[in-house]
């Protein structure tokens, strides 16, 4: 088909496509953004466009809320989704920062009320706020002075099932994790080690009186940005994403790490789990979306699609048809045919839909993967966990010879690309790197690693193994879908039950409708 371009030479964006479900139709009334609907003109420089959810409990069915931060300013709307246009002349909440960009945010779905709801606020020099966007009357300031951690705040969430509890990762490779009701301390905290594993190590302060933070995680080698952290659905397992290129899967309260996975190249940037647990995935700087099998401990598939930069994964739990636990954790002849919807979006500004079916992960590993040890599969994950993913969804390198050599070693020649499209990613990764790294001294006087802490990866002792197979040792998936629906880089996507929710640099979040959950085209527009 060819591809239409408007006056100012741009390619026209998409407002609807068609799947197996039907017809997905972007909502233009539904688009939230400034009150004044100007875009955010110097989106190279500015922190990426964020978008968290709640449904607080409401007899009337108008308790959604959207949060998203645009530059220095942070927005709280009440969302209305596919039902009604969006007012942006009534924000709930607005807030404008000076001297620091919002980075982050995550509300408390665990102690929220019809009137009240927490709401965790990440920085880009460090500092995490946390407010009530409603009643208006909370806000309280962690890492205040900076004595913790001074680097950009990349990923922030609550506990799950905890009102007090929530975690921070930061760009120094570090994360913490914070109690709500304790104060930091005004003096630079000073560490001692807990606990110690391959590629990590865990400490605590050093303090007569419990004070924040209550764990410090050193994950990776020091200065390795943490891009992204996600809580499995059943709230046992924890999943961390770097830039060093490793997928680190840990039992949160053991504080064990379980498993992991390398990047085909260049760092990882987001990750995700499947509703019932049972696949983590990650998209980051190949280009790639990776699907890691929990179970088996390996990668069972790769998806290409996307010409840039992976920067969302997520699962659509409304449209994945899941088997039962037994029908993962043992070999029966009554096969349940499986489908998880997952969902990306990219710096290529594409969307892309991907089905990963039975007939994929079902796929054994080439005769040429080494073996690396399987774990018993248990992830104490069952359908209440899945039917709870459905209703309470909320978003929430070195140098260029090494560059190359790893390619080489991981097969970069079966892998389909020009070469100017690998310089591309190359150049891209070592800049992304440049950016996202900080010296340790950034990490604050009492953060510095000691010699017993120095962790060392080898990423090469990985390549051929399940973590890590070769192009050609790994099925490949297309996308079901992939469509431009942006002219800048897409940040943000979160599955609803009646839409899906995106949003790009420039400061426009995005609702598209999904089959016949659009309202009559009077209440809209009318799409050709």
């Amino acid at each position: 088909m060819a591809v239409n371009v408007d006056g100012s030479g741009k390619e026209e964006l998409k407002t609807q496509f068609i799947t197996r479900e039907g017809t997905y139709r972007l909502m233009t009334l539904s688009e939230y953004s400034r009150p004044n609907r100007v875009g955010y003109t110097n989106m190279q420089g500015s922190t990426s466009v964020r978008v968290s959810f709640c449904t607080l409990p409401d007899p009337n069915g108008n308790g959604d809320r959207i949060c998203f931060n645009i530059g220095r300013e942070l927005y709280v709307f009440i969302y209305k989704g596919v039902k009604k246009a969006a007012d942006l002349t009534k924000p709930v909440d607005k807030k404008m920062y000076k001297g620091t960009n919002p980075t982050c945010h995550d509300f408390n779905t665990t102690n929220m009320t019809s009137d009240s709801v927490s709401l965790l606020v990440g920085f880009s020099t460090g500092q995490v706020q946390l407010i009530d966007p409603i009643k208006k009357e909370l806000s309280k300031l962690y890492n205040e002075e900076r004595m913790i951690d001074k680097s950009k705040v990349t990923c922030i969430r609550w506990v799950p099932g905890s009102s007090n509890l929530f975690v921070v990762s930061h760009a120094s490779g570090q994360l913490y994790l914070y109690n709500e009701e304790l104060p930091c301390g005004t003096s630079p905290p000073h560490y001692q080690l807990f606990k110690q594993g391959d590629s990590y190590a865990i400490h605590t302060c050093k303090t007569k009186s419990t004070r924040n933070p209550l764990y410090r995680w050193v994950i990776g080698n020091e200065g390795v940005s943490i891009n992204e952290f996600a809580f499995s659905p059943c709230g046992t397992y924890l999943a961390i994403v770097s830039q060093d290129g490793f997928l680190r899967v840990f039992h949160y309260d053991t504080m064990e790490l379980v498993g992991s996975a390398r990047s085909y190249f260049g760092g990882f940037l987001c990750v995700c789990w499947s509703p019932d647990c049972k696949y983590v995935v990650v998209g980051g700087e190949d280009d790639l979306v990776t699907v890691w099998s929990f179970c088996e401990r390996r990668v069972v598939a790769r998806g290409q699609g996307h010409h840039s930069w992976v920067s969302v994964v997520a699962f659509d739990p409304y449209t994945s048809t899941l088997g039962t636990l037994s029908d993962f954790t043992h070999n029966t002849n009554n096969k349940v045919d499986r489908c998880y919807r997952l969902g990306s979006v990219g710096q290529d500004t594409q969307l892309c839909l991907w089905d990963i079916t039975d007939d994929i992960l079902r796929q054994k590993p080439t005769s040429r993967t080494r073996s690396i040890p399987t774990l018993q599969c248990n992830t104490h994950c069952n359908q209440s966990h899945i039917n709870n993913a459905k209703s309470n969804q909320t978003s929430h390198t070195k140098e260029n010879n090494e560059s190359q050599s790893l390619s080489q070693r991981l097969g970069l020649g079966g892998f389909d690309r020009s070469k100017s499209d690998a310089g591309h990613k190359r150049s891209q990764s070592k800049g992304g790197q440049e950016r996202n790294s900080v010296s340790g001294a950034s990490v604050g006087p009492g953060s510095v690693l000691t010699s017993t802490d120095k962790i060392t990866d080898d990423p090469m002792r990985l390549i051929g193994t399940k973590s890590c197979p070769r192009f050609d040792e790994c099925p490949i998936m297309e996308p079901l879908v992939c469509k431009k629906i942006a002219h800048e880089r897409l940040t943000a996507l979160v599955f609803r039950e009646d839409c899906f929710v995106a949003a790009c640099q420039d400061g426009y979040v995005y609702t598209w409708a999904r089959p016949g959950k659009m309202l009559s085209d009077g209440d809209f527009v009318t799409f050709s």
